[in-house]
């Protein structure tokens, strides 16, 4: 979603959703897995104000391959083949363009779509211009704008002057070519509009499987959604993103929501529902090893400076109207984050530490930290409430990995698959010699600290229990951990010492750092007068401010926890004074308590909210001010002024982006089969999967592990239960009663072709393992025509493996459980996400 709106988060929040007339759900199952974010959904299916035509309430669309407790509430459940999502939303996109249906005052001067492509821009047989089969890679620099020179010279002539009177250098600026009349043949319009015109409703029934009939069903409702005066939502999960097309699948819907000008309205947005309470959170402060905190890029090889870093890391400047937020303040964040890190050491002599910080040369994410291990190139690994083993892919080939390593170290509540990997059944615990760590930490439950939701609502909680046992809290196991290694480079000595040495540890026990004094330190102070700093525009590059992570900048101020804060419910007219369940004083949401990101999209150029019954914010002309939500935008800045910023602040266009060179897999999202797939591609059957997907186990020189559909001729996709919480609720008894053994589901058409009954056990296999559990005969899943050939699909959850309650009381101790043994050890382009919902097997009784 950042390369198409500036912020990859949640758009809106779960509160929001009862605003919308429209729900579609792709890649996800909220009423199991998100049951209490559900209610929402219900509440505006049951307001009489909301739904398509007249109202009489919300309708409710559920594309999924599975009947479940979401379809069952839902006006429409569409089946659909996993990992088929850009046909649907690329039919949906080609619908609302040739009926003429978008919302085109949003459209044209809220997107990119007047912006001019640089000729040499192609797309032919499933690839785009610039592609290097060698590489297996692309070079998005050729997806640029066409340069606007004399706009560009104006634009570079400011900046000059800024600079010559003492400013920074700020980021790249490169103004381009626009054609408000989107007419010109290559501004973003038209390409779109040629991309997408091949996906038509029979196109996507041939790749998808839904009918061309539902199809157009769907589609009738959709059309309506680009009115002023209705507002749609796209609700997704996981399933969604677990894919080789992860991103681009994704981007599809955005792009959709974008067309019918649903982006920064209350009841509209991209809306992911995270799969632990604390995702959004974790990724906000750079889990991901490719991120600094607040989404800076980690720097990369040749940066010799901040200069360097800010010039290729933040947004280019590509309007003149465009305020370019991030882009301009990009050096003022780091700066900020490298005094908060290093203290006095940190100075302008030394580019504030800038070379204390890592510059990765390849690529670190956690299946190619598996992937160095199984090259023998990884003497240990710390795993942190992260169970390896199980959540693969190839779970098999995890433990081979793990099982070439020196020492792993698991830090966890519980034993995990992974800290047990060694004594697996059928494993000789002799012929490994992995020295394996176990090291107790303290469960959420025994801690206090902040989770921050899918909405990006901080909301800070208390803890329950003491720690039990000898369990510590992981931020003390690591922070005891940096104390005696920064004590064995004081006493020995060490190659680059500088950044151990001066990493500030300002704790009252700085072995035994407090989360509130973590949370203090995210938010960030002004040095000068050592106070907290209550918002991120305060933060400067002058080494004068401190920020953990920009974007939590004002969370907790010097007026204290704004994290703690619970105005609620129980005085609905005072706490959400605009009615539209912003509530305000509840928590706080990043950035600056926002609750519905990009809201100056809310209202039309002139301020006034496109609906009137649903404002995000407004401009009042009395007050010279916005008023409504928290403005993604200057809170006084009139939108009649020539000089008023685009509304997407983020973008160094000022807009939207339909058409982004920000990922590596294509401007334009395009339908790419999965790396094992049953048919070949409709569209361009020559470039069938994604051309720039990573292959492990090819470049390594690994043999081969991709199944074909002659000997795994089923559809496999993966996913939870509402009764478990992914691994650990194993060793809950009252979870285990309610679930108390793996099984897969069946299609009946299949099951009664294979003779499998309900409670059969059943081996399921792929080219990498298989899967011995009880099968599930059921309605809930069924074929899809595609390709010219009836597809089943087979639904297995992933709770279970060789630890835990349930494996204790198995006979064969839990072997055969692991569900990612079956999945393929590949990863998606842009962030190297497995492909956990769609890959091939076959299925036999036992």
């Amino acid at each position: 979603m950042a390369a198409t709106f500036g912020r990859g988060a949640m758009t809106n929040h779960w509160r929001d959703i009862k605003n919308a007339d429209l729900i579609l759900i792709n890649g996800a199952n909220p009423a199991e897995a998100h049951p209490v974010g559900f209610q929402w959904f219900v509440r505006a299916k049951l307001d009489p104000k909301r739904g398509p035509g007249t109202g009489g309430g919300a309708k409710i669309v559920h594309v999924d391959p599975r009947f479940t407790r979401t379809s069952a509430l839902a006006d429409i459940h569409a089946r659909i083949r996993v990992g088929t999502d850009v046909a649907y939303f690329g039919a949906l996109i080609n619908y609302v363009v040739q009926h003429n249906l978008i919302h085109r005052e949003y459209v044209q001067h809220y997107t990119n779509a007047s912006f001019i492509v640089k000729d040499g821009y192609a797309f032919h047989d499933g690839l785009f211009n610039s592609y290097d089969a060698s590489k297996r890679a692309y070079d998005p620099t050729t997806w640029a704008y066409e340069t606007d020179e004399a706009a560009t010279a104006a634009a570079k002539q400011v900046e000059a002057q800024a600079v010559a009177a003492g400013q920074a250098p700020g980021p790249r600026i490169n103004i381009a070519r626009r054609d408000m009349a989107l007419q010109h043949p290559r501004c973003v319009y038209q390409l779109l509009k040629q991309h997408y015109a091949r996906y038509t409703p029979e196109m996507q029934a041939t790749i998808t499987g839904i009918p061309t009939e539902q199809f157009l069903e769907i589609a009738k409702l959709v059309g309506e959604m680009g009115r002023p005066d209705k507002v749609m939502t796209i609700v997704y999960a996981v399933g969604l993103t677990h894919h080789t097309t992860g991103g681009q699948l994704i981007r599809s819907g955005a792009l959709l929501q974008l067309l019918l000008g649903n982006i920064g309205r209350p009841g509209g947005g991209m809306n992911a529902e995270r799969g632990h309470a604390n995702i959004q959170g974790n990724t906000d402060h750079a889990i991901s090893w490719d991120i600094l905190p607040g989404y800076l890029r980690i720097p990369a090889p040749g940066q010799k400076n901040l200069t360097d870093y800010v010039t290729q890391s933040a947004p280019a400047k590509t309007d003149a109207n465009a305020w370019n937020y991030f882009g301009t303040n990009y050096r003022k964040f780091m700066v900020s984050l490298l005094k908060g890190w290093f203290g006095d050491a940190a100075t302008a002599a030394n580019e504030f530490a800038f070379d204390f910080i890592p510059k990765p040369g390849s690529n670190s994410s956690w299946m190619s930290i598996y992937d160095q291990a199984l090259k023998g190139k990884m003497q240990g690994v710390i795993l942190s409430g992260m169970t390896a083993t199980s959540i693969g892919p190839d779970s098999n080939q995890v433990l081979q990995a793990l099982g070439n390593l020196k020492w792993l170290a698991v830090m966890d509540a519980l034993p995990t698959t992974s800290s047990e990997f060694w004594r697996r059944p059928d494993a000789d615990p002799k012929t490994i010699q992995t020295e394996v760590f176990m090291i107790p930490t303290t469960h959420w439950i025994e801690k206090d600290g902040s989770f921050v939701n899918s909405g990006r609502w901080s909301q800070w909680k208390d803890q329950v229990l003491p720690p039990q046992g000898e369990a510590r809290h992981d931020h003390w196991i690591l922070a005891e951990l940096f104390q005696r290694v920064r004590q064995l480079y004081q006493q020995k000595g060490g190659k680059f010492p500088a950044p151990i040495m001066a990493l500030t540890m300002n704790y009252k026990d700085p072995r035994k750092p407090e989360l509130d004094g973590l949370a203090q330190e995210v938010n960030g102070s002004d040095l000068t007068t050592r106070q907290r700093l209550d918002s991120f525009a305060k933060l400067k590059d002058d080494g004068t401010t401190t920020a953990g992570d920009w974007i939590y900048t004002g969370s907790y101020p010097e007026s204290g926890n704004l994290m703690k804060r619970r105005a609620g419910t129980q005085d609905v007219q005072k706490n959400d004074p605009t009615g539209m369940g912003f509530f305000p004083g509840w928590a706080w949401s990043w950035p600056l308590n926002r609750r519905v990101m990009y809201n100056r999209a809310s209202a039309d150029v002139n301020g006034r909210p496109w609906d009137r019954s649903r404002p995000g914010i407004a401009w009042d002309e009395a007050q010279q001010k916005w008023v409504g939500d928290v403005p993604d935008y200057p809170p006084t800045m009139d939108p009649k002024s020539p000089k008023a910023w685009g509304p997407f602040i983020m973008t160094g266009e000022g807009t939207a982006r339909l058409f982004s060179n920000s990922m590596i897999d294509g401007p334009l999202p395009e339908h790419y089969e999965p790396i094992e797939a049953p048919i070949p591609n409709p569209l361009h059957p020559n470039q069938s999967a994604s051309p720039v997907a990573f292959l492990y186990d090819k470049a390594a020189g690994r043999e081969n592990r991709f199944g074909t559909v002659a000997d795994y001729p089923y559809v496999a996709t993966s996913y939870r239960l509402t009764e478990h919480e992914h691994y650990v609720t194993q060793h809950v008894p009252l979870l285990v009663g309610l679930q108390p053994q793996p099984f897969v589901e069946v299609p009946e058409e299949l099951a009664s072709q294979k003779g499998i009954k309900s409670g059969d056990r059943v081996r399921v296999s792929s080219k990498r393992g298989k899967l011995e559990v009880a099968a599930i005969v059921t309605k809930r899943l069924g074929g899809v025509d595609v390709g010219g050939k009836r597809v089943f699909q087979i639904g297995i959850p992933i709770h279970w493996g060789f630890v835990g309650l349930a494996a204790e009381r198995d006979p064969g101790k839990g072997a055969n459980w692991l569900a990612n043994a079956l999945t393929p050890f590949v990863g998606d382009a842009n962030a190297r996400t497995p492909e956990f919902k769609a890959f091939l097997v076959n299925i036999e009784k036992v």
